[in-house]
């Protein structure tokens, strides 16, 4: 039995799966976004934070980089209701990667903020800088051009993270490659059109970040 290709009968649904992938970026983004507030939060907490908070943030990390993103997305979306806690696909996958990212982000964070040099804490303090204008000009700075090589991976890693998103019907690259693939049943010809997109947005997403850093943070981000 001979198969032959027809990816024809795919390219009018190209539309319909490049706006899964604004989806797919959307989830990216926000959980990133979210995953770095929660994950600098406890990155100070864990370096200067009591005993109490400490403890916390290591029981927080160990959880979430020890259990399966998956999992805690099920909890999230299957279990909360049993309390009476209810999310839309969209936002228990958002809040589940969110959740998940922080842990990862923590520490790669902390990692960053250890490297601070104390002799450029020393000359904030002999430059009369307050504690916010020290973690504004010389802390954030140092931090991100440390970090932005394994921030750019780990957000690499979440953006193909979003496929995981379909299993909760929502219709993202992946979720949207699944409702292709029942209509015509070009299962080859569907996914690996699906996987030179994320090819694509993946490769584009990783130049972007590397000018970026390299215009706010002077660090340097390798694009392959």
């Amino acid at each position: 039995m001979h198969y032959v290709l027809h990816y024809g009968q795919i390219t009018p649904y190209i539309p319909y799966l490049l706006g899964g992938v604004l989806i797919s970026l959307a989830l990216s983004i926000l959980s990133f976004a979210g995953g770095m507030v929660l994950g600098l939060v406890f990155a100070i907490l864990r370096n200067e934070g009591g005993a109490a908070a400490s403890r916390f943030v290591r029981g927080y990390v160990a959880f979430f980089t020890n259990t399966p993103q998956l999992v805690q997305i099920y909890v999230i979306y299957f279990g909360l209701p049993d309390f009476g806690i209810l999310f839309t696909p969209f936002m228990a996958v958002l809040i589940g990667m969110t959740l998940n990212a922080a842990g990862y982000l923590t520490e790669i964070l902390r990692a960053g903020l250890a490297s601070v040099h104390a002799q450029e804490l020393d000359a904030a303090e002999t430059l009369n800088m307050s504690r916010l204008q020290t973690l504004r000009h010389v802390i954030l700075p140092h931090l991100f051009r440390v970090t932005m090589p394994a921030l750019t991976n780990q957000y690499i890693l979440m953006m193909l993270g979003t496929s995981m998103a379909a299993i909760f019907g929502v219709e993202e690259l992946t979720g949207r490659a699944f409702n292709i693939n029942s209509t015509t049943f070009r299962s080859i010809e569907v996914f690996t059109t699906v996987a030179a997109i994320y090819v694509v947005v993946t490769f584009l997403a990783t130049i972007l970040l590397a000018l970026f850093s390299r215009w706010a943070f002077r660090a340097r981000v390798p694009v392959i």
